[in-house]
């Protein structure tokens, strides 16, 4: 009987192995392997690939002369960058913190062949050692994008812009070109503002600060003022702020000799001073308070006629801007020009201090109109020219559709204006 269960064993197998049918195994494709490569690095106008890339910052100590012979640069190229180059790279005012970039070689000695100094986000010096040594400046490339922005002032100029996260710069943008027209120590609450610039990113995408505003509309004491940034003399490049009605909004003379500073003290024929025992003398200056090293400005074009020092006037300089006027700024802790001296509206003279009889910090600034002191704040101060007949409708038809878009624009709503109108929401429900 087993021999018959062996028998039929074996012939179950056989018919098992003839009905399976061989795998056929499809030869395997190598896939062809493909080196990878490097992604190019590129920046500033070298590929980065090509050396050793050093980055870092300008520290205290640090000389020009010291970091390129720790990297293996000879002396006479260091001392031809030092002689030949000064109009290009002055290298006295490398300055603490400023990155800069040193290309070495990938060999075994590791040399310096480039060194970039970054002057700012945008602007950057290249000092090339290879071979013939040369020295240029360059831009990394930015891209401007327009922007808006208007807000309506509660407390400060710069709080509004603040609260709208809008870079800081144009606080002091929007203050220059209405300097001549507002006095930013009369702000009141509710004045509103819109302007018109452009940011600036390098590679479209790091932030490099706000360029100069392109257009601006300020409602001061209900009194609306537009400014329009246009070139008026294209031969020598100069751009000045106009209003709907072609007229400059420039004055021959600034409000105020200092930027963002207080009103400590008005012009006042009958003004008690606690330093004289709280005597009656007159004070015909106006002051404006503000830190040590201030910087004070001149308020109009104008010769230097006196850079000295007496009595309870400390420090001052004294400026003849033409045969009708004359101003003066006391109380200085350093000046800035010499008796002689020309200088244009808007040059630092010096810096506020407390030289002379004071109790503060501060700059006392007198106003003389033929001869005589007066109070600058109520006189009503000479325009500048209009813009030129000729280029007025050229004017016009450039700024018409800029006016448009800032009468669209629209002002954010304050906080308050929220908070009461869900109270009444809620109310309504109820």
């Amino acid at each position: 009987m087993n021999k018959y269960w062996g028998l039929l064993l074996v012939i179950l197998v056989t018919i098992s192995c003839k009905d399976d049918k061989p795998v056929q195994k499809e030869p395997v494709q190598m896939a062809s392997i493909v080196p990878i490569e490097k992604p190019v690095m590129k920046q500033f106008g070298f590929n980065l690939n090509d050396f050793t890339v050093q980055l870092d910052t300008v520290k205290r100590g640090d000389s020009f002369g010291e970091l390129m012979l720790q990297h293996k640069v000879d002396y006479p190229k260091i001392a031809k960058i030092t002689q030949e180059f000064k109009d290009t790279f002055d290298v006295r005012k490398i300055r603490v913190g400023k990155p800069y970039l040193i290309l070495k070689s990938k060999d075994t000695t590791e040399a310096a062949q480039v060194f970039i100094y970054e002057n700012d986000p945008i602007n950057y010096t290249v000092v090339d050692l290879r071979d013939t040594v040369k020295a240029y400046k360059n831009k990394k490339e930015v891209t401007y994008v327009e922007r808006e922005a208007s807000g309506v002032i509660e407390s400060s100029l710069s709080q509004a812009i603040l609260e709208q996260g809008i870079d800081y710069t144009v606080t002091n943008s929007l203050s220059e070109v209405y300097a001549w027209t507002i006095d930013f120590f009369r702000l009141q609450k509710g004045d509103k503002f819109k302007v018109i610039y452009k940011e600036k990113f390098i590679n479209d995408s790091i932030y490099a600060g706000a360029g100069p505003i392109e257009a601006a509309y300020f409602e001061h004491n209900g009194r609306p003022i537009y400014a329009f940034a246009y070139e008026n003399d294209s031969l020598k490049n100069i751009v000045d702020y106009f209003d709907e009605e072609a007229n400059n909004l420039r004055r021959t003379f600034l409000r105020a000799p200092v930027q963002f500073s207080r009103i400590s003290s008005r012009y006042n024929l009958k003004r008690r001073i606690r330093y004289y025992g709280n005597k009656i003398r007159p004070h015909r200056g106006t002051d404006y308070a503000a830190p040590k090293g201030t910087p004070i400005l001149a308020t109009a074009d104008g010769t230097v006629t006196e850079s000295t020092r007496r009595g309870g006037n400390g420090k001052y300089v004294k400026i003849r801007h033409n045969g009708t006027y004359s101003t003066q700024y006391l109380h200085m802790s350093k000046q800035n020009v010499k008796r002689g001296e020309f200088v244009r509206q808007g040059d630092v003279i010096g810096w506020i201090g407390m030289t002379g009889n004071t109790s503060g910090p501060h700059v006392c600034y007198r106003f003389w109109k033929n001869g005589r002191q007066v109070d600058p704040l109520r006189e009503e101060l000479p325009l500048a020219e209009p813009l030129d007949q000729s280029l007025q409708p050229e004017y016009f038809n450039y700024v018409n559709p800029i006016k448009d878009q800032l009468d669209c624009m629209t002002y954010p709503e304050s906080p308050v204006q929220e908070d009461i109108l869900v109270e009444d929401l809620a109310s309504a429900e109820k």
